[in-house]
């Protein structure tokens, strides 16, 4: 029976060393719970980020243990690479971004439209995102609307945004005077990113200081990983205590999405 147990305990203890090797190392699996990166991701969305492109810090380890500083191995993030980190206010809460500026580059919003070194990126209106409103899907910032067979819609104005390279992703804006449209020029430091949302109007960035309730800019030590395969979602109408909900709860046809 001792041994048993103790064979049983040797099991359980494995399981977890090998499940926290991987969370370290490999792959580590996020939700997302705002509107800060529509269209690309809704709440709801349930996604696998990969520790190894950006290499390592303290913050790819649970609960960040200083166990040195800095980063080893890996490779700088790209521009348009969607990142999770620790927002640098805390150091703790995750945080999932879009990479937009590099050490050195010159950033600043004008009108809405994004300025990178003294360019604008190109902005090309296209379709609208419509999307069910739903329990995680809480249109904040979008028209809500009830389409032809009666089911209640969100709208946003979506545009396409291209980046140096050719990188493409769309972005929503659809308040030509939200906060953010607007700003002074941002010079990114040695040593850090410049973090945007897709969702210009309702995302708390790098365009703003703590003190704004934003985050500034994010030193590369507080990178997590980057964004890589979405591997469930689900527009939040199930209900635990019935089964059945959730197979028409979840958003199949975004399982399996690369980034």
């Amino acid at each position: 029976m001792l041994g048993s147990m103790k064979e049983g305990l040797r099991t359980i203890v494995g399981a977890v060393l090998i499940a926290l090797f991987l969370r370290s190392f490999g792959y580590e699996p996020f939700n997302i719970p705002s509107e800060s990166m529509l269209p690309r991701l809704l709440v709801g969305d349930y996604l696998f980020v990969a520790k190894w492109p950006y290499g390592y810090s303290r913050y790819s380890f649970p609960m960040g243990p200083p166990i040195f500083e800095g980063r080893i191995g890996g490779s700088a993030p790209e521009r348009g690479d969607i990142a999770v980190f620790k927002t640098p206010s805390d150091n703790r809460t995750d945080f999932i971004k879009r990479v937009i500026g590099l050490p050195g580059d010159i950033i600043q919003m004008r009108g809405g439209t994004l300025y990178l070194n003294g360019d604008a990126v190109p902005k090309r209106r296209v379709a609208d995102f419509v999307v069910p409103q739903s329990p995680n899907m809480a249109c904040l910032k979008g028209e809500v609307f009830v389409d032809a067979n009666g089911e209640r819609m969100c709208r946003y104005m979506r545009f396409e945004e291209t980046l140096p390279g050719g990188r493409t992703y769309f972005v929503l804006d659809s308040d030509p005077m939200s906060a953010g449209d607007d700003t002074a020029p941002f010079v990114v430091p040695e040593g850090h990113y410049f973090m945007m949302g897709d969702n210009r109007d309702n995302s708390s960035d790098s365009r703003f200081s703590f003190a704004e309730g934003g985050i500034s800019f994010v030193p590369a030590e507080n990178l997590v990983g980057r964004a890589e395969i979405m591997f469930f979602s689900t527009d939040g109408s199930a209900s635990w205590v019935m089964p059945w909900t959730w197979v028409s709860a979840a958003r199949w046809e975004r399982i399996g999405r690369l980034f």
